[in-house]
C-alpha cells in the first residue's frame, strides 16, 4: 500500500530538483521546504543557467548565471481537499536579483517521488541593466520532487 503525502505539515522536508526555463537561458535549480505549521513552509531555492542567450552582446559570467532564493510558501492542498498526494502553493521569494512570488504544485506518486512545477515572476527588480535580465524575469520550473522525512 503507498502512503504519498505531497506535505504533512510542521516538521515536512521536501527537494525539488529540475530545469528552469525562462527568456534568456534554461538552466537546472533545486529547492528545499522546511515545513513549519500545518499550511505553511520555508525554503530555499540555487538555480544556474546553462544556457544563456546574449543580452546587447554581453556574455554573462557566473554571478549572472547564478540566483538564490528565500521563499515562504502557502501549502494549500488540505484546504483545496484534492488528494493528499496534490499540494499547491503560493508564495513569495526574495532573491538576489529580485523580491518576487511563484506558484506552484507537486504530485507524489509515492512517499517518497513526485513531481513538481512552478511559474515565478519579480514584483520588484533590483538592477534594470541588460544583464541583470538573467533570472530576473518570469520564469517556469519543472521536475522531481522528492521527501526528505
Amino acid at each position: 500500500m503507498v502512503n504519498a503525502q505531497a506535505f504533512k505539515g510542521k516538521g515536512d522536508k521536501k527537494l525539488n530538483i529540475g530545469m528552469t526555463v525562462q527568456n534568456g537561458g534554461t538552466g537546472v535549480l533545486a529547492a528545499a521546504d522546511f515545513g513549519l505549521g500545518e499550511n505553511f513552509s520555508i525554503g530555499i531555492l540555487g538555480s544556474y543557467l546553462l544556457g544563456a542567450n546574449d543580452y546587447l552582446s554581453v556574455k554573462p559570467d557566473f554571478g549572472d548565471r547564478f540566483d538564490a532564493k528565500a521563499r515562504f510558501n502557502a501549502n494549500l492542498g488540505n484546504v483545496l481537499n484534492v488528494s493528499p498526494k496534490f499540494d499547491l502553493y503560493p508564495g513569495l521569494n526574495l532573491g538576489l536579483k529580485n523580491f518576487g512570488g511563484h506558484i506552484g504544485a507537486r504530485y507524489f506518486f509515492s512517499d517518497g517521488f513526485g513531481v513538481f512545477t512552478e511559474i515565478s515572476a519579480p514584483f520588484a527588480k533590483y538592477d534594470k541593466d541588460a544583464i541583470s535580465k538573467y533570472n530576473n524575469g518570469t520564469s517556469f520550473n519543472i521536475g522531481a520532487s522528492f521527501n526528505l522525512d
